[in-house]
């Protein structure tokens, strides 16, 4: 008669026992039901964003190329290497803005390079700890000063400087020598290609030293401190063990500063000159896309004006997708050469 009680315990307990798993199934379900709703609302959202930026480039694109195309239509790719640019009877062309961009980028970035990574590597390396945070700070605040107060300097101060010191000095040595003294004739003005890449390279320095530096920082300690214990000087760990843990980030940086320094429109418009003139002479005035841009685009009263506007920001898309795509194909040779030895 004692088995009873017992029995009908064990039955309770068991049923509480299942009760409870059930439970605990079940509201295992519902967590895994609302983690995989999260995880397909995250999903879906970060693909929103991605493709917004995919929809806004080639918004960008099509918007460009509806406007040049009746600049295009009109004369056709012989609009490229056209130097003609006479608003008032309507013939357009884009060589001299090319060049002026590509000439003033080109000097901004080869003097800009050396000296970012100058700078860069002595606050990693050199700099004693207790100025290596006030350096990077003047580093990370020149980085985001306006492009119009490099422009207004530009003009006012170091334009004059220029034209009494610098330029008679390139004219009188570098101008002398054949072939190359071209780059180093002409009026000496203060302002014209030369100075807008000076202007953009000073723009740009403290930008890629401040990518450079942060690339830098992310080294492992142990990397460095094993090849100083092998022996290796400073300059031998920077080049052994620093540059090729960092190569993609040191190229990743550079490009920015370029793709900075082909579409900058304001300091250069203060000290390129804006002249549409093709010369050999980096001191004559000229012009680039962006300042024939912000010149213009107002006071372009024609369509075939607006038209060929257009079509020069169509332009400077295109060369700054080649600059971007050549950087990434460079990167990619690099990896398969480093995996093959």
């Amino acid at each position: 008669m004692s088995v009873q009680p017992s029995v009908a315990l064990d039955e309770s307990t068991g049923r509480t026992l299942l009760e409870a798993e059930a439970r605990q199934a079940a509201a295992l379900r519902n967590t895994m039901r609302k983690q995989r709703m999260q995880d397909f609302c995250f999903h879906k959202l970060t693909l929103l964003f991605a493709a917004t930026v995919l929809l806004v480039l080639v918004g960008i694109i099509v918007s460009l190329a509806l406007g040049a195309a009746p600049a295009l239509k009109e004369f056709g790719p012989a609009f490229v290497t056209r130097v003609e640019w006479d608003p008032v009877g309507d013939q357009f062309g884009a060589l001299i803005a090319i060049w002026g961009t590509l000439a003033t980028s080109i000097i901004a970035l080869g003097v800009a390079f050396p000296i970012s990574f100058g700078i860069a590597l002595f606050l990693t390396e050199i700099c004693p700890a207790w100025l290596r945070r006030p350096l990077g700070t003047a580093v990370e605040l020149l980085a985001g000063v306006p492009s119009i107060i490099y422009g207004m300097w530009g003009f006012f101060v170091f334009a004059p400087l220029f034209a009494d010191h610098v330029q008679p000095l390139l004219k009188s040595t570098l101008g002398q020598v054949p072939v190359l003294g071209q780059l180093f004739q002409g009026p000496i003005m203060g302002i014209g290609i030369l100075t807008a890449g000076l202007i953009l390279a000073i723009m740009i320095i403290p930008f890629i030293a401040s990518v450079m530096r942060d690339v830098f920082e992310i080294v492992p300690t142990v990397l460095k401190e094993s090849a100083y214990g092998l022996g290796c000087t400073k300059w031998e760990v920077v080049r052994k063990v620093v540059l090729p843990y960092t190569r993609n980030g040191v190229v990743g940086g550079v490009m920015l500063g370029l793709g900075r320094a082909l579409g900058e429109t304001m300091a250069v418009t203060f000290v390129i000159g804006n002249a549409h003139d093709l010369s050999w002479s980096l001191f004559s005035a000229g012009n680039s896309i962006s300042s024939t841009l912000a010149n213009e685009f107002n006071e372009a009263t024609t369509v075939m004006h607006q038209s060929s506007l257009y079509a020069l920001g169509l332009i400077l898309f295109a060369i700054t997708f080649i600059v971007l795509s050549a950087a990434k194909l460079m990167l990619i040779g690099l990896s398969r050469k480093e995996g093959t030895k």
